[in-house]
């Protein structure tokens, strides 16, 4: 038998077995079990679109992906904001428009829901806007208000001894990921963190001290409300401590499941378990994965190893032994990194952020940590390739 972390992820799991060959009834068996799971995450569910870059050619089809990281500097909405809206908007348009345009609410409905939910962002759309050339299709994505069903996989936790560091890992396909690191002002708070959704974020902190990440929840009930990432950027524009934000998530409504961690520069934390039919939950837990309760979505919840991710993230820090770069450094070991990019669900980037320093790092196996600050901000880019390759099939038994 192979060692445990040689053993494929999930989403192989049917192939892999296959290729032992067992008899027929028991792969049978397997596909039966497994099958349901994925159709339930991809067709139900589903993924934000693929994304371009300015300039950049079309992604050849091979057995890699290439993804070129940016860091992105622009304090105000501007020409760099623009440029990566002409060049991601046909792929963010088709994937708006997926079920039909009147699945969508109009721009009316948009605008007075930020007005009534997250009105210190009113100014800062309303540039957003202005730079799309005042079209109303876009103006009704970037409101993110009942968007189509999106899900992500992620594993992260609190560091809380010494210095608090958030860390996550971000699992998803390579070619829907963004991946640009920006630094904004855009409310007048600094902020760094990476982008989703044209201007919303997946994780970040600000400079008054307050990280935040965020999970997908593992249920498959969508409702009325904004996108996740959206949030993410208001909570980091308007907030300064774990308790401000646990104020805004109590009142925001949120389309879909979400985990988001919330960690300030006092050490203080905070898991949110949020999403459409019950009211948001709070609790005083430094990690989370891609449950909120196990009795949601079972399936699921073996299938992605959601609650095995969360012991070993929660074994990580509790580890007397360990200091927060070795629970850092964990996050890019199995169970909680994945190379399961064949099937689009491998780890795309491990991040921390440090609160009371004012500081982000971005990390990849073979490369040295990419670190930014709100003191030292550097553009620039960070190629990444991730192997797409299935996995080999052993030899069957003669």
């Amino acid at each position: 038998m192979p060692q445990r972390d040689d053993v494929p992820d999930w989403r192989d799991l049917p192939a892999w077995v296959t290729s032992l060959g067992l008899p027929p009834v028991a792969t049978e068996a397997i596909e039966r079990w497994w099958s349901p799971v994925l159709a339930g995450l991809r067709d139900d569910l589903g993924y934000l679109p693929e994304h371009g870059r300015p300039g950049e050619p079309p992604r050849p089809d091979t057995a890699t992906d290439e993804l070129v990281f940016e860091a992105v500097e622009e304090l105000t909405p501007g020409p760099k904001w623009q440029a990566r809206l002409r060049a991601m908007w046909p792929a963010y348009r088709a994937w708006y428009l997926k079920e039909g345009e009147a699945a969508r609410p109009d721009a009316a409905a948009c605008r007075d829901a930020l007005t009534r939910h997250m009105p210190e962002l009113l100014d800062t759309y309303d540039r957003l806007v202005e730079l799309a050339d005042g079209d109303e299709l876009t103006a009704r994505m970037l409101s993110l208000y009942r968007p189509p069903a999106f899900v992500v996989g992620c594993s992260q936790g609190a560091w809380t001894r010494g210095t608090p560091v958030l860390v996550r890992n971000y699992d998803y396909p390579a070619s829907r990921l963004e991946g640009v690191i920006t630094s904004t002002a855009w409310t007048g708070r600094r902020v760094i963190g990476m982008s989703d959704c044209l201007w919303g974020l997946l994780d970040g902190v600000n400079d008054a001290g307050l990280a935040v990440s965020l999970t997908f929840g593992g249920r498959r009930e969508v409702g009325d409300g904004f996108g996740v990432p959206i949030v993410v950027r208001y909570v980091l524009e308007t907030c300064e401590t774990v308790a401000q934000a646990r104020r805004a998530l109590e009142r925001i409504p949120i389309h879909a499941a979400q985990n988001l961690t919330l960690l300030d520069r006092s050490g203080t934390v905070l898991t949110a378990f949020v999403g459409p039919g019950r009211p948001p939950a709070f609790v005083a837990q430094p990690a989370t994965t891609n449950h909120q309760d196990e009795r949601d979505w079972p399936e699921y919840a073996q299938a992605v190893r959601s609650i095995e991710r969360k012991q070993r993230v929660l074994a990580l820090l509790a580890d007397q032994t360990l200091d927060a770069d070795d629970v850092i450094a964990g996050f890019l070991e199995p169970p909680l990194h994945s190379t399961n990019h064949a099937q689009g669900f491998g780890t795309i980037y491990t991040a921390a952020y440090f609160p009371v320093d004012g500081r982000a790092e971005y990390r990849w196996h073979g490369t040295p940590p990419w670190r930014h600050s709100f003191d030292a901000f550097e553009e620039g880019t960070r190629t990444i390739t991730f192997d797409r390759s299935p996995p080999q099939a052993a030899p069957r038994p003669t």
